[in-house]
């Protein structure tokens, strides 16, 4: 048996509650009789007796049962609201967390667009969409109750019925193609188009707008290309489908009045079988109009199910005790995400607490890919990252992180103050942001603006420049006293004095015993390492000391140059 993922918790959480909605549904589609047997009794008993007393106790009879009809159509849709809520309390922090693994294992793996499919199978399980197959069973009650009033009538609104379902069914599978290609093409879109105005400064200033735009327009036609043909096919069918509607509603009518006046039935009979063909076929209806909305939650439902089998979930650990800070990478070999290219071959090396490593090498060694193994980013492929000699794996996620620091080439703040982005979004007291920023050299340059610490830096801190997201980024990865702080070219976007304070906040942390892992080309930060690491095309080519980087004999810091810029798209 295939073990219960999220997504089937999700369905057995709202199943429980299913269950007493598909009761309401029992009770309301039986007080659906109610319109058609009022209908009948005015027909065929008051106004042939012009019994007032007899139309005023089945009018209130029937005002009653309207009522309660509305009454449980009411709780039926606040407790589908309800169920739509604990459906989602149980998927989205599931969603959210394999959301991000996607990301990370794969790039263009659609990522963002796994988090709103919860979304559509929640407004599809809340809407009149479910309720229409709620409503589906009792449908052949309805056509029986034709069949008790005369066979003829019968047969009319079942061969309605299956005509009216069969037209459903030809419009899934006619469309269902052209709707795939059409969700796949507008994925493709958006992600080409969100990637694009990432840069659009580089757009706008040496004119690629135009050239960029057109390739965008190619994947949004193709969109408008499978959409429109699914639609001329859906429309064709509808229309089909409204016309049929009419001409079986006035067949009805038709046949009922030739019975009337063959004396088979009676008048009232011919209106309560109109009333009851319109409930049959009205559950039918809805699937038809909901039809596109199921389509959606479907496929929803198809990308979490192999969401769910693909991106494991995070597993059970316990919590290991709080780590010193040694580090050993032993036979580590990794791929980049979404690749079967290999990176990294064979990495070996070992850090004492405390100890501070420098990472050289040229551009594309593997420098980056290095450090995201490290910090857990990537996974590796052989080999493993140890900390305190626990493999990487087996740490708690949550715990390691409050004693790692990692601060990548491309630096990402998130929408919310200085002092939230610091904190890492904790509850974190105001002596630790300080105390972090201080030691970042940032906290002089945060108190020079108007709102200081609860700055608003807006998405991918837009509100700041790039030296300033790089220090407060120093200032994140400082924020706890991690024991091992992992650094990709911190110096990348700094002016002197951003390099000064950069300086001053690797010695503090070696004075505390933080092993520190620097991703730099500056002499002046080899200094103050004690090991270093050249790389060179994904192996390792020495495992030294800076001294011996920088002598004159030995491969120096120029003879593996490398513009941050460059090294952030290829490492």
């Amino acid at each position: 048996m295939a073990p219960k993922t999220p997504l089937d918790a999700a369905y057995a959480k709202f199943r429980t509650i299913g269950l007493t909605t598909f009761a309401f549904s029992f009770a309301i589609n039986c007080l659906q009789f109610v319109a058609p047997l009022y209908m009948l009794q005015i027909y065929d008993r008051v106004l042939g007796t012009r019994n007032e007393t007899t139309l005023l106790m089945i009018s209130m009879i029937t005002l009653f049962l309207m009522v309660v009809f509305g009454v449980l159509e009411w709780i039926r849709s606040r407790v589908l609201v309800r169920a739509g809520m604990q459906f989602d309390q149980v998927l989205s922090d599931e969603i959210f967390s394999r959301a991000v693994k996607l990301r990370l294992m794969n790039p263009n793996g659609g990522a963002e667009y796994v988090l709103s499919d919860g979304n559509k199978i929640r407004e599809f399980l809340t809407g009149s969409g479910i309720l229409a197959f709620f409503d589906a069973p009792w449908v052949p009650f309805f056509i029986f109750i034709c069949f008790l009033f005369h066979p003829w009538l019968g047969f009319l609104a079942l061969g309605g019925s299956v005509v009216i379902f069969s037209l459903a069914l030809l419009n899934e599978f006619a469309t269902k193609r052209q709707l795939k290609e059409a969700n796949t093409a507008s994925q493709n879109a958006s992600q080409f188009a969100g990637a694009v105005l990432q840069n659009a400064e580089v757009i706008r200033s040496m004119g690629m707008e135009r050239a960029l735009g057109q390739r965008w327009q190619d994947r949004h036609g193709a969109m408008l290309d499978a959409q429109a043909e699914a639609s001329d096919k859906a429309g064709g069918i509808l229309t089909f489908q409204k016309t049929f509607r009419m001409i079986l509603q006035s067949a009805i009518l038709g046949i009922g009045a030739f019975l009337a006046i063959e004396q088979q039935i009676s008048p009232g009979i011919m209106i309560a079988t109109s009333i009851m063909m319109g409930r049959a076929l009205q559950p039918v209806e809805q699937a038809v109009g909901q039809w596109k909305q199921f389509i959606a939650a479907r496929q929803a439902h198809d990308r979490l199910k192999n969401l769910f089998a693909t991106v494991p979930g995070d597993e059970q650990r316990i919590d290991l005790p709080t780590p010193q800070g040694a580090l050993a990478v032993e036979a580590l070999t990794s791929l980049v995400p979404g690749t079967k290219t290999p990176f990294l071959r064979n990495i070996n090396f070992a850090l004492k607490p405390g100890e501070t490593l420098a990472l050289v090498g040229p551009s594309g060694s593997g420098k980056s890919s290095l450090v995201r193994n490290i910090a857990g980013v990537w996974p590796a492929v052989a080999g493993t990252v140890r900390i305190d000699g626990a493999d990487i794996s087996h740490w708690n996620a949550e715990q390691l992180g409050q004693h790692l620091g990692y601060l990548p080439q491309e630096v990402r703040l998130f929408a919310g103050t200085i002092a939230e982005n610091i904190s890492r979004f904790t509850s974190g007291e105001s002596e630790a942001v300080i105390k972090a920023a201080i030691m970042a050299g940032v906290h002089d340059m945060i108190l020079r603006r108007p709102e200081g610490y609860e700055t608003q830096v807006g998405d991918n801190g837009q509100q700041l420049s790039g030296g300033q997201r790089q220090r407060i980024g120093l200032a994140r990865a400082m924020y706890g006293d991690p024991r091992i702080v992992i650094l990709d070219e911190p110096n990348a976007n700094l002016d002197s004095d951003g390099e000064t304070a950069l300086f001053e906040a690797v010695k503090a942390m070696k004075a505390a015993g933080t092993t520190v892992i620097l991703v730099t080309h500056k002499t002046n930060l080899l200094t103050i390492c004690d090991r270093a690491l050249v790389l060179r095309e994904g192996a390792v080519q020495a495992f030294t000391t800076p001294g011996e980087i920088l002598k004159p004999k030995a491969p120096s810091i120029q003879a593996v140059p490398k513009p941050a810029n460059l090294d952030s798209q290829r490492a």
